[in-house]
């Protein structure tokens, strides 16, 4: 029997290649907006912390990009129809970004529209894509209801631009079919929200868990996994390093007197987000020791790059 047509051609697989190949694995400087509305705090703060870095398949990234044009799209068709949309700051060609807690908090508009058919005040615009399933249920419970992170995204992106109302858009996938709706701001919620962006940024311990076991759904599918349920040690770098502290102006402050901009020798791991299951045995402000999980001695001493690199073997 001839498999072949059942595999995916190497071409496709080239493509999909492509796609790994020119993504750049940075970090965001920041704490993203578009996030803050995430049930567990721990993963936020290992996101802004840089410790671990998601990866994902050519075929997401590519889905990624699908999400993309779909927002130029949208805004092709509301100024088809009348609506001014201001989608890039003019100063940078970029979105239109607000930023709190000093700057270690921050959220890109997808752009601020005025003239809708509904009302002529300006809104603040987010644009997302959707499967069926999202999209009907988006369509009979509406967005508060379905998507809490979308909600606190709008919420949050109305608060830090001083706007009072939002136009949420999803686009079917399958159908192409479009839902919109205004969103009234809510100073409470936006609020709550900023507080606990701030508590998240300038907490140096990692918050708690959301769960109790490893195999909780909340936890299984999370892309910090494996350094809070996991055996891996966390990425070196100053965001996880014992020395290094966010500060209120939006910079980071070693207390080794280097910059924070870069891995240096003097990279200590934060002892609390080492894998679970390490216990510490003796410290000091340059070295930590401790029994791992199988009860062999680590020592923690310049030496972070080698012990992440003897766990991801």
């Amino acid at each position: 029997m001839n498999l072949e047509q059942h595999t995916t051609p190497e071409t496709i697989k080239r493509i999909f290649d492509h796609y790994k190949a020119k993504r750049k694995n940075e970090h965001r400087p920041h704490l993203g907006g578009s996030q803050i509305g995430r049930d567990c705090s721990r993963a936020l703060w290992y996101q802004f912390r840089w410790a671990w870095t998601p990866h994902f398949e050519g075929r997401m990234l590519r889905l990624f990009e699908t999400g993309d044009r779909e927002e130029d799209r949208v805004v092709k068709n509301l100024r088809d129809v009348g609506v001014t949309i201001w989608d890039r700051d003019p100063d940078t060609g970029k979105q239109v970004r607000f930023d709190a807690c000093g700057g270690h908090f921050a959220l890109s508009l997808d752009g601020v529209g005025e003239g809708f058919a509904e009302s002529k005040e300006p809104h603040t615009l987010e644009f997302k894509t959707m499967n069926t399933k999202s999209f009907k249920a988006l369509s009979a419970k509406g967005l508060e209801a379905v998507n809490p992170t979308y909600w606190a995204q709008c919420q949050v992106g109305m608060h830090l631009s001083g706007l009072k109302r939002c136009y949420f858009f999803a686009v079917c996938k399958e159908t192409d079919a479009i839902y919109g709706e205004r969103i009234k701001y809510d100073a409470a919620l936006s609020m709550k929200l900023i507080a606990r962006a701030d508590s998240i940024v300038f907490s140096d311990l990692p918050p708690d868990r959301i769960a109790s076991d490893p195999s909780s759904f909340a936890c299984k599918f999370c892309p910090y996994w494996a350094v809070c349920w996991g055996c891996k040690i966390p990425e070196p770098s100053c965001r996880t390093c014992a020395h290094v502290t966010p500060e209120r102006d939006g910079t980071w402050s070693c207390g080794k007197g280097w910059e924070a901009d870069g891995l240096c020798d003097d990279h200590i791991y934060i002892p609390q987000i080492m894998p679970r299951g390490w216990e510490i045995i003796d410290a000091s402000p340059d070295r930590v020791e401790y029994h791992d999980e199988e009860g062999e001695v680590v020592v923690n001493h310049k030496n972070s790059e080698e012990l992440f690199d003897g766990r991801m073997q």
